[in-house]
């Protein structure tokens, strides 16, 4: 009979072990081809997050050029992939064309998992920075990621993308950034509690405005950690960049609080670069957590059945602030009694209702933030 582990999964102390770097380290974590598992790279996700790692996540069932996309948007310093076995062989060397077609083929690469030690000379003649077997240590992974850290310039790169995603890592930093400016069309602040699935509905958003052959720049905020200042960074996972491609321009970023001090200036660059559509999602946020409003255009405010009593609905805060209430998840228990009592206090702001996951309602939600087609 099978026992559950009473054993920590997270193997490292929650200490900043890249303070004194250049800059925190951004790091692209990768699931390349069919591996349907996950487990593996949520520990190490995990252990650099506790390091003071900046981890972005892209999920699994990564194609090469996905994951070539979003290390040039996010513009990390490394992007560490797996993948099963003996595939290596075919999607590494994809990777790194990938990463090359797409701006950025000075990408520090490092793949790990099970790779035969007879085909490492190979890996690194296509131009891997590191090969990574099974039984490394969590601190010989912390000290690649230190290792691939650079001081940030101005990227010599043929591809808008690649420039946009170093100018706004400069921008972040307080570096002099040169680079066209002006503020987009529509800039929706899109905020609510955690778990109300604002990127599931940013995911469904952005797969709509690519159908009606619309662009989407997202800013999604994360928190990052008051102990070591890492953050895992995970909201991304959630869009098919397989299906929307270069249409999304998608960037994720860790915040203390509400620092949005960067933000107006990261607007204007999406603007300069031809975004004309911007949603910034927040962190899931608290009642009290108002501050996105002055930066954007109007504020949505997503919210989901069953998470409090109708007292709530007239406390002072976030409700406030809402231009657009978006019920979603309407399809638990207690959504109609949401609506009603959202209609009592919304003085004639609209209440839509969407189920994200299957992309009901969200249409009309991007005819009432964007316009319609």
């Amino acid at each position: 009979m099978a026992h559950p582990t009473t054993e920590p999964t997270t193997v490292l102390e929650k200490v900043d072990r890249c303070g004194d770097l250049a800059h925190r380290p951004r790091v692209l974590l990768g699931k390349m081809g069919l591996d349907g598992h996950d487990r593996g790279v949520k520990l190490i996700a995990r252990a650099l997050r506790d390091s003071g790692v900046h981890v972005i996540y892209s999920g699994l069932w990564q194609t090469p050029l996905s994951l070539a996309q979003a290390a040039r948007d996010e513009d990390v310093d490394l992007v560490a992939a797996s993948m099963m076995s003996n595939s290596h062989n075919v999607l590494v060397p994809r990777l790194l064309d990938a990463c090359a077609a797409v701006g950025r083929p000075d990408m520090l690469v490092d793949i790990g998992g099970i790779i035969p030690k007879e085909d490492v000379a190979g890996m690194l003649e296509f131009g891997v920075h590191r090969v990574f077997h099974t039984g490394t240590s969590m601190h010989d992974l912390v000290d690649a990621v230190r290792d691939s850290v650079r001081p940030h310039a101005p990227l010599d790169s043929d591809s808008a993308h690649a420039s946009l995603g170093r100018a706004i890592t400069m921008f972040c930093e307080d570096m002099e950034v040169e680079a066209p400016r002006r503020r987009p069309a529509t800039v929706i602040g899109l905020t609510g509690s955690p778990g109300a699935g604002k990127s599931t509905l940013v995911a469904s958003l952005a797969a709509t405005l690519h159908a009606r052959g619309k662009r989407l720049a997202v800013v999604a905020f994360d928190p990052m950690s008051p102990i070591t200042s890492g953050a895992l960074l995970g909201d991304r996972l959630r869009v098919d960049f397989n299906a929307v491609g270069e249409s999304c321009f998608y960037r994720s970023l860790a915040v203390v609080g509400e620092d949005y001090r960067h933000l107006h200036g990261m607007l204007e660059l999406l603007g300069g670069a031809g975004f004309d559509n911007v949603i910034v999602e927040t962190v899931g946020a608290g009642q009290s957590d108002v501050a996105i409003r002055e930066h954007v255009d109007s504020t949505t405010v997503v919210m989901v059945p069953g998470m409090g009593d109708s007292v709530q609905m007239d406390k002072a805060g976030i409700l406030e602030i809402a231009d657009l209430f978006v019920v979603n998840k309407a399809d638990f228990a207690g959504e109609s009694k949401l609506v009603r009592e959202l209609v009592d206090i919304a003085s004639g702001r609209e209440v839509l209702e969407t189920i994200a996951t299957r992309g009901q309602g969200v249409e009309a939600l991007a005819d009432h933030l964007f316009g319609g087609p």
